[in-house]
C-alpha cells in the first residue's frame, strides 16, 4: 500500500473508535450493530436490521447520521404507501410568465443521505420496488427523468419479526441488494438496568460531529484499495459455491437442507465486508477472521432452506456456522 492509504487507514481507526464512543452516549450495548453498520458505510453497502420494537434501531440510525453530519431521512412503510410517497412526484406550478405553467419535480424522502426505511415489509412490492433503482443505481427516474442521489448514500430497512400480519416479504432480488442483515438482540441483564438508569431523567444529549460526508467517501475509496492475499479470494469463492447445492463442490448436507445458495453479489460483499473491517481493526490486510467476522450477516439472507431444514429446526445461520467450519478446518490442514 502506498504511504497515503497507510496513513488513511490509521485516521480511519481512530475515526471509528470516537464514533463507538460518541454512539455509546446514547445507544447502551449492540456494539456488534454498531460495528455492522459502520462496515456497511464504508463498504458503500445497505442493510436490513431485523429486531423486535424498542431496541432502539432508529435511535442508533439517527445518532449514526448525526456524528457522521449526513442528512437524516425517515421513511414510515405502510400498506397504502406509493412510490411517489418515497421518490417524489411532479406537480404542476405557476412559472415567472403569466398564463404559463409547468411541471416541477419535488424530491421525496429518498433524497438524504441515510434513509431509514422502517418496517419495509408493511408495504405492497410495487413501492418496496422504488427502492431497488435507487440502492443499485444511487439515482431516481421519474417521469423518464433521471435525478442522481447525493452520495453518499446508504439506505437501512427495518422488519419486526414478531407481526407478519398484513405484511409483503421482501423478494429475493430486494433482498440480495442489501449487503448485510442484521439481527438486533435483547441487551443483556447489565445494559438492561443501564438503560433504566441513565435513559430516563431528563436532558438531552448533543453528539459531536466527527466525520463530514467527503471524508466517508475518501475513506470509502481507501477501504476498495485494501490488498486480499489470493488465498482469502479463494476461500471466499469456495464458500460461496458451496452453498448451493447444485454445485458438484457442495457437501452432502448442503444438498439437503438448502434449496438455493448465495449468488455472485455475495462475494463481492463478503470481500468488501472483509476489506472494511480489517481496516476499521487497524489492518493494512484482509485476514481469514474478517472474512469469518462477516460471512453471517452476508450469507443469512442469500441461503434459503428448505421445508425439510424448517422441520428439523436447521435455519441459514447454522448452515454458514458449519460451512465455515468446514472450510476453515481444510485451510488449517494445507498450511500444515
Amino acid at each position: 500500500m502506498v504511504e497515503a492509504d497507510v496513513e488513511a487507514i490509521g485516521r480511519l481507526r481512530e475515526t471509528y473508535a470516537a464514533l463507538r464512543s460518541e454512539l455509546g452516549r446514547v445507544i447502551i450495548g449492540q456494539d456488534i450493530v454498531i460495528e455492522r453498520l459502520l462496515v456497511c458505510i464504508f463498504a458503500r453497502g445497505h442493510a436490513m436490521l431485523m429486531g423486535v420494537p424498542g431496541l432502539a434501531k432508529t435511535l442508533l440510525v439517527h445518532s449514526l447520521a448525526r456524528a457522521m453530519s449526513l442528512e437524516f431521512s425517515r421513511i414510515q412503510f405502510t400498506p397504502d404507501l406509493m412510490p411517489s410517497d418515497i421518490t417524489g412526484t411532479e406537480i404542476l406550478q405557476e412559472t415567472s410568465q403569466p398564463g404559463r405553467r409547468a411541471f416541477e419535480f419535488v424530491r421525496g424522502p429518498l433524497f438524504a443521505n441515510i434513509v431509514l426505511a422502517d418496517e419495509i415489509n408493511r408495504t405492497p412490492p410495487k413501492t418496496q420496488a422504488a427502492l431497488l433503482e435507487a440502492m443499485q443505481e444511487h439515482r431516481v427516474t421519474v417521469a423518464g427523468k433521471l435525478y442522481p442521489l447525493a452520495p453518499p448514500f446508504f439506505v437501512l430497512a427495518t422488519q419486526n419479526p414478531i407481526e407478519q400480519e398484513g405484511t409483503y416479504p421482501l423478494p429475493e432480488a430486494q433482498l440480495d441488494r442489501f449487503m448485510f442483515f442484521i439481527e438486533v438482540h435483547y441487551p443483556s441483564l447489565e445494559e438492561e438496568r443501564r438503560i433504566a438508569r441513565e435513559t430516563t431523567g431528563g436532558g438531552r444529549v448533543e453528539l459531536a460531529k466527527l466525520i463530514s460526508g467527503e471524508q466517508i467517501l475518501a475513506f470509502q475509496d481507501v477501504v476498495r484499495r485494501v490488498p486480499v492475499p489470493e488465498h482469502i479470494y479463494d476461500l471466499v469463492v469456495d464458500l460461496v459455491r458451496r452453498s448451493r447445492p447444485a454445485e458438484p463442490e457442495s457437501p452432502d448436507w448442503v444438498k439437503k437442507w438448502v434449496s438455493w445458495g448465495a449468488g455472485p453479489r455475495a462475494v463481492q460483499y463478503l470481500i468488501l465486508g472483509a476489506k472494511a473491517r480489517s481496516v476499521l481493526h487497524g489492518s493494512y490486510l484482509v485476514r481469514m477472521e474478517d472474512v469469518e467476522a462477516v460471512a453471517e450477516p452476508v450469507l443469512r439472507h442469500r441461503i434459503m432452506t428448505n421445508f425439510r431444514a424448517e422441520s428439523e429446526g436447521i435455519r441459514s445461520p447454522e448452515i454458514i456456522r458449519r460451512l465455515l467450519a468446514e472450510r476453515m478446518q481444510e485451510a488449517e490442514k494445507i498450511r500444515r
